[in-house]
């Protein structure tokens, strides 16, 4: 998972709309979204490693995570960051308290981001500093760089789902394809507003779309995630190095 923008209203009925896309190796096995067998969790599965990137379980659990893109102390032999999400879906634990519990091994990953809903209490979590963050009603965002570090298809995100919240109704279903519109957004950001993260300046531009698409890595999937009361919506969209392949919705 590589860009995440939701907005976060806890008093209401609605009290979490994330959407978010998953960026990935072509190569890499994947399975699409859908409910796990022998544990409480729905979501799209790495093959390789067991684990995943976003996800839902019961209580209004979710769960997701991004990599830090800091080529400079990247180390091979680190685990997987996909456990960290699926952990937490299939376990009990507060927000707070399973932040708590990885705090002192979160060195041992490569850089992440992990933002985690317990039912209650929303709440990011930075690895490089181990550092929780808590967050605030509103709009935010995150990519490959901390909470809300403002990289332009970050903020071309927060701004477009801030437009759809202004003249859209969340209720309507068929609203929803200006929202994937927006994570379908693949025109890179000039070159004066890349970030320096190691890697050369052409893989800075192309990874500065909000879906992208290279010879051997793109967007894997694009998300909408609609947490209510007492009910969630979770839509997945797939992708391959030839384009869409398929589209899951699952209603709780």
């Amino acid at each position: 998972m590589c860009l995440i923008a939701w907005n976060w209203q806890p008093d209401t009925d609605q009290p979490l709309l994330l959407i978010a896309n998953r960026d990935e190796y072509y190569a890499r096995p994947t399975l699409p979204l859908h409910h796990w067998a022998g544990a409480p969790i729905s979501a799209g599965k790495d093959l390789q490693a067991g684990g995943t990137w976003l996800g839902l379980a019961p209580g209004g659990r979710m769960a997701a995570l991004t990599n830090v893109r800091d080529m400079r102390n990247q180390r091979a032999d680190a685990p997987s960051r996909g456990a960290l999400v699926s952990n937490f879906l299939s376990g009990q634990s507060r927000a707070l308290e399973y932040l708590q519990s990885i705090a002192a091994s979160a060195a041992l990953y490569n850089a992440f981001n992990l933002l985690l809903y317990d039912g209650q209490t929303l709440l990011g979590f930075e690895s490089q500093g181990a550092h929780v963050v808590a967050m605030q009603p509103g709009i935010t965002a995150v990519s490959n760089a901390g909470f809300d570090t403002p990289w332009p298809k970050l903020l071309a995100l927060k701004s477009g789902l801030q437009d759809w919240l202004a003249h859209q109704s969340a209720t309507q279903a068929s609203s929803h394809e200006a929202l994937f519109a927006l994570l379908a957004h693949d025109q890179p950001a000039p070159d004066a507003q890349l970030p320096d993260t190691g890697i050369p300046i052409e893989r800075e531009r192309a990874l500065s779309c909000a879906f992208i698409r290279s010879s051997d890595y793109g967007t894997r999937a694009s998300s909408l995630v609609m947490l209510r009361r007492n009910s969630a919506r979770f839509v997945e969209r797939s992708f391959d190095a030839q384009g869409f392949t398929g589209e899951v919705s699952l209603e709780f």
